[in-house]
């Protein structure tokens, strides 16, 4: 079964000011950041690759007008770039309304070959980089006091064991279980967090870093068939962002089937 047709956009974002990390490419963030345009928003791109973001939000910003897109760079596991990222959504739009935390870090090594250095880099990006940026999102959401969503990136590998995918793994239950706590505490000023886990979104990175051998076999265990287009995520995320989503909060959302 192939992918179904792309969807045009029904203005559920209209009005609304939203961050997306990780945000560069033709991934997840990437799509998000297209589909929230499509929808009405005006968005704030980030990554940690200058280029690659200058580059996208050029392009975004000609489709979609240079008042809806604007680009920063920021590497989430650095505070400052952190603060200075949400302090420019505010200080360029007035207002912020949806935060998507997109950035992670994979990576396949054996436990047992494993160094302390590839199992903090991977936690620091996926993990510690989703705190910052959720802090910092509740923190203005809160001052705010106009309500809002927060809409994190886990990974159905959070939930199920995969050879190699520890540190990937620990870090993505990770952000589950922050995602949670955290939709506790934000519903007291009104504010929904909740994730995506998808499973298999194919996109350029992702294989040029995984073996076709290893990609068919993922793919083989899909329901449908097939990987994941990254707007297929994406389309969940706007759901997520939107009103149409308005008492779900501290859920995590499997876009797959392979979710245990």
């Amino acid at each position: 079964m192939g992918a179904p047709d792309y969807l045009p956009g029904h203005g559920l974002l209209t009005g609304r000011t939203a961050v997306v990390t990780a945000a560069a490419g033709a991934g997840i963030g990437g799509a998000t950041a297209r589909r929230f345009l499509e929808e009405g928003a005006r968005v704030v791109i980030s990554d940690a690759h200058a280029r690659r973001l200058k580059e996208s939000a050029d392009a975004l910003a000609e489709e979609f007008g240079a008042d809806r897109v604007t680009g920063l760079t920021c590497d989430v596991t650095d505070e400052d770039q952190v603060r200075a990222l949400f302090a420019h959504a505010e200080r360029t739009h007035g207002r912020l309304d949806v935060v998507v935390n997109n950035a992670g870090l994979g990576g396949t090594a054996e436990l047992t070959e494993m160094t302390d250095d590839q199992w903090t880099k991977i936690l620091d990006v996926t993990l510690n980089g989703t705190f910052r940026c959720t802090r910092a999102a509740l923190r203005s959401l809160k001052a705010a006091g106009t309500g809002g969503v927060v809409v994190n990136n886990a990974s159905v590998v959070g939930w199920r064991a995969q050879r190699g995918q520890a540190h990937y793994a620990a870090a993505k239950a990770g952000v589950m279980a922050l995602t949670r706590c955290a939709a506790l505490e934000a519903a007291d000023y009104g504010v929904r967090v909740n994730a995506v886990a998808p499973s298999l979104a194919m996109h350029p990175h992702l294989a040029k870093v995984t073996s076709p051998e290893l990609l068919a076999e993922l793919t083989e265990k899909e329901a449908f068939g097939r990987y994941a287009e990254p707007w297929e995520i994406a389309n969940v995320i706007v759901f997520l962002a939107s009103g149409y989503s308005s008492y779900m909060t501290g859920e995590v959302v499997a876009v797959s089937s392979q979710h245990a």
